[in-house]
């Protein structure tokens, strides 16, 4: 399901942000900024094992990091491998499975990141944790893993909810953007729509649908710290979501 996700999503991903580059921009400063000071200047190569159609690839590529990257979804990467060749980034992209980087790249990173809330679709403790075991055995020592996730304590987890993203134009057409969530438990079904309107008596309607995880912080944290990361904690206030980040 998070593949098929993926795929729908892909070409339309970029509407969900009023300004995908300068989201780019914005979403690579903030990084950049927490690698230096919490893994040094020096961590320069990085592993994105989630890497979507390459919104913080891409920013860290353009500040200058060596960047490899992997996602589940063949059309994110595809996607990905356009806008780097666009931008003129060698980045080496590739389809994987968030839960076997370690089998699939072979070698070690400085830091392995996994942004925008991609964690929490795996929908159990288990693969979480072996999704953090494998991010740790793809860093050398002295790195470390960085993950930003949503803060679910601060979510209502029940029933269904609306979340609107807000109208994008793109050429002729205007999209409404919005999630539907419906909770079953601590699991959750979202649905993803774009409304399309070119300006005629009726719209186009597409929606993508997935399952997320609605888990804590503190749940993330302890899983962590399972895997072997020490020193791991919380960060506020530095990214659009919560910032976890551990060292091996």
């Amino acid at each position: 399901m998070t593949t098929d996700f993926y795929n729908q999503l892909s070409p339309f991903y970029h509407i969900i942000f009023p300004d995908w580059e300068a989201s780019i921009k914005r979403q690579a400063a903030a990084l950049d900024t927490i690698i230096g000071e919490f893994f040094g200047h020096g961590a320069k190569h990085i592993l994105d094992i989630a890497c979507g159609v390459g919104t913080q690839t891409i920013g860290l590529a353009q500040l200058g990091y060596d960047l490899t990257a992997s996602d589940i979804s063949d059309s994110a990467i595809e996607r990905s491998k356009k806008e780097a060749a666009m931008r003129q980034l060698n980045v080496e992209l590739s389809v994987a499975d968030m839960r076997q980087p370690h089998a699939h790249h072979q070698r070690l990173f400085d830091v392995v990141i996994a942004c925008d809330n991609s964690v929490p679709h795996l929908l159990t403790d288990e693969d979480i944790l072996l999704a953090f075991k494998q991010m740790y055995l793809c860093t050398r020592p002295g790195g470390g893993c960085l993950i930003t996730v949503r803060d679910y304590d601060k979510e209502d987890r029940s029933g269904i909810q609306v979340k609107p993203y807000g109208v994008r134009t793109e050429g002729q057409a205007r999209y409404l953007v919005f999630q539907v969530w419906e909770f079953k438990g601590m699991i959750y079904d979202l649905a993803m729509y774009f409304v399309e309107d070119q300006g005629g008596s009726e719209c186009i309607t597409r929606v993508m649908r997935t399952k997320y995880y609605a888990v804590g912080i503190d749940k993330l944290i302890m899983l962590m710290r399972e895997a072997g990361m020490r020193e791991v904690r919380r960060l506020d206030d530095c990214f659009y979501q919560p910032v976890i980040i551990g060292k091996k």
